[in-house]
């Protein structure tokens, strides 16, 4: 994981501080598991109001920083509003939705963070761990797309012999 990766994050947990966001997780995915990001940012608002300020202001600092996010999803409804940008991803929570997804359960193997341990410099063995996970990232990645593109062949084979 690299060390501007986990400024990214922390400047996230800092945006969800300053809205009052309540109960921060931050959460360090588990390199073994099947995580598709490196860091989850869990949070949780009052209200929708409230919800949708703090993705607002996690939104707005990271793009100052140069970080847009590459999706955002659940805006309008405020329940539950995934912003995603890759190398993590920020969830800001109604309290009766976290308490129904639960994704600190759902994702028990990940290591629990302290905003102080997220700003701390990475140590090699945890540089190199995380430099092995981006490596199984990757490699996911490659076999996704061989398995779309094998796909996509075998239905253009089937629609010409349909003809």
């Amino acid at each position: 994981m690299s060390a501007q990766i986990r400024t990214q994050v922390a400047s996230a947990v800092k945006a969800c501080e300053e809205k009052k966001g309540e109960d921060i997780s931050i959460l360090e995915m588990d390199k073994n598991s099947s995580a598709f990001t490196d860091y989850f940012v869990i949070c949780s608002g009052k209200n929708p109001r409230q919800i949708q300020a703090i993705a607002d202001e996690v939104e707005l600092r990271l793009k100052r920083e140069g970080v847009p996010a590459n999706q955002v999803e659940g805006y309008n409804q405020a329940d539950w509003v995934l912003l995603d940008y890759v190398d993590f991803v920020v969830h800001v929570f109604s309290e009766a939705a976290r308490k129904f997804y639960d994704l600190e359960r759902l994702w028990k193997s990940a290591r629990k963070l302290t905003a102080d341990e997220l700003r701390k410099p990475i140590t090699r063995a945890r540089k190199a761990s995380s430099d092995s996970r981006s490596g199984i990232k990757a490699s996911g990645a490659r076999r996704s797309a061989k398995k779309s593109a094998t796909r996509a062949g075998s239905s253009s084979r089937r629609h010409k012999s349909s003809k």
